[in-house]
């Protein structure tokens, strides 16, 4: 039993941690927070990516010029009339999924009867 377990260990051991980290770290920045989080998180990228690019370029030798940071200004008025737009659709689809269900697979034996006729 362990002898089939290993190879699939060793296969999805790595990714499992690597996606489990770079939930751990989004969490831990804020990422996954409300908005003024997430603000505070992209606030101290800008600060720290910049420098941190430019070290290991130094480090490596590389002589390359970093394209700068494009300005993306939004209101969030905006941004947050799109989050209910897409969260009052979704929540109306998911009213919807279980009457739509039973007419699609009404749908699906009614054409599986047609055909076997």
């Amino acid at each position: 039993m362990a002898t089939r377990i290993w190879p699939v260990m060793k296969l999805t051991g790595p990714k499992v941690t690597i996606a489990g980290g770079a939930v751990y770290v989004a969490y831990d920045s804020g990422l996954l927070g409300n908005s003024e989080q997430g603000s505070e998180a992209l606030r101290k990228a800008k600060a720290v990516i910049p420098p941190a690019m430019e070290e290991w370029m130094k480090y490596f030798g590389v002589e390359a010029q970093l394209p700068t940071i494009p300005k993306i200004e939004f209101s969030l008025l905006t941004r947050g009339i799109l989050v209910r737009i897409q969260l009052f659709w979704t929540i109306s689809n998911l009213s919807e999924a279980p009457t739509k269900a039973t007419e699609y697979t009404s749908q699906g034996l009614q054409y599986l009867k047609d055909l076997t006729k």
